[in-house]
């Protein structure tokens, strides 16, 4: 009998991986895929957790699909070595396109590599997301990189903030000392995004105020050089954020007169984890009357959105996941049919030269 039951389960194993295989995609968790017919396109993911690439993912796989492309997700984990050796696996396997959101986007030895074994291979490679060198994508005629302006994200939050900061300042000012304190979140050090998020959302907001007469913001704590607060395993996580603010809030408190009076993230994820340390203290629910610091993200997820409906939090930047996806889908088409790999892009997006396409922000705040 249970000789009979091992036979039976390791079919069932069998017939399990034929059936993810078969249809027009599948999952990775950081293995290879499954041993069959090559996948038209692969799909590496930094971070399958992220909640925004959770959502480009979803309208990829949306894409695709309408598209009879068929494809697998590989999720490297925030490792570089896991990613790489997904990219060999899935080139070995034999598939048409590559298309990659790198661990180490600001790796241009990572990015060589990519390409390099790519080139080896004859494959067209088109990167997303996470920004990557221009001089190293263009020294492979098959390669095209979708991404945004990552320094807009920044501006207009900081526009933002500092708009939002101005026109309510008294009220902002909780602790009614005439400079607002603030804490910045960033996500990952040296990702180009994360860099100008944390750069412009203070110095634009700064420049604001400064303009109307103001002080410029105050970090909440002077002995913090670098003046953020950084993910330390680079996820830009609620939990990071949540964390911080929790240790934040038992030292920097109204009952101490030196209160944390503004949040700025460098997305949703992060604010979404500093508004529900903020209502834990008794901030930022507005039904209760109660006091509502600002909070400001990047990404204009679902949930920020509800967010910043019910008034616990104020102001995002979205980032067009659907138009991101839209746009890798089509690159990745048209490099399967030998076109020209901008063909039929939509003329919403913003194309530099002929290698990057990026997908415009816009202000969100309700």
């Amino acid at each position: 009998m249970k000789k009979l039951l091992s036979i039976l389960l390791a079919a069932l194993m069998v017939f399990a991986l034929v059936g993810c295989s078969n249809g027009n995609g599948g999952e990775g968790g950081g293995e290879a895929a499954p041993a069959s017919d090559a996948e038209d396109v692969a799909v590496f993911w930094y971070n399958h957790t992220d909640a925004y690439l959770s959502s480009v993912r979803s309208a990829m796989t949306e894409a695709f699909e309408a598209a009879g492309v068929s494809y697998y997700h590989y999720d490297a984990n925030t490792d570089q070595a896991t990613q790489t050796d997904q990219i060999k696996t899935a080139i070995a396997k034999g598939v048409k396109v590559l298309v990659v959101n790198q661990v180490e986007a600001s790796n241009d030895d990572v990015t060589k590599t990519i390409l390099d074994a790519a080139k080896e291979a004859n494959l067209p490679v088109v990167f997303f997301n996470r920004s990557v060198s221009e001089n190293v994508v263009t020294s492979y005629d098959k390669t095209a990189y979708v991404g945004t302006d990552y320094t807009q994200a920044g501006h207009m939050e900081g526009q933002m903030v500092g708009d939002y900061v101005l026109a309510n300042y008294d009220t902002v000012d909780l602790n009614g000392d005439g400079t607002i304190s603030y804490v910045m979140f960033k996500g990952q050090e040296g990702n180009l995004e994360a860099d100008a998020r944390t750069q412009y959302g203070v110095e634009d907001a700064d420049a604001i105020l400064t303009a109307a007469g103001k002080p410029a913001l105050a970090f909440y704590d002077e002995n913090n050089s670098d003046k953020y607060l950084l993910d330390l395993n680079g996820a830009w996580s609620a939990a990071a954020a949540n964390d911080y603010m929790e240790t934040i809030l038992s030292q920097y408190n109204e009952a101490n007169g030196n209160m944390i009076e503004l949040v700025i993230a460098n997305n949703d994820d992060m604010a979404q984890g500093a508004v529900a340390s903020l209502k834990n203290h008794g901030y930022n629910d507005p039904s209760q009357g109660q006091v509502v610091v600002p909070v400001f993200g990047v990404d204009a997820m679902d949930f920020a959105v509800a967010l910043i409906n019910e008034g616990s939090m104020t102001g995002t930047v979205k980032q067009d996941a659907v138009g991101m996806a839209d746009a890798v889908k089509t690159i990745a088409v048209n490099f399967m049919n030998g076109a020209g790999a901008f063909d039929g892009i939509n003329s919403a997006y913003e194309l530099e030269g002929t290698w990057r396409v990026n997908i415009p922000y816009s202000a969100y705040n309700g």
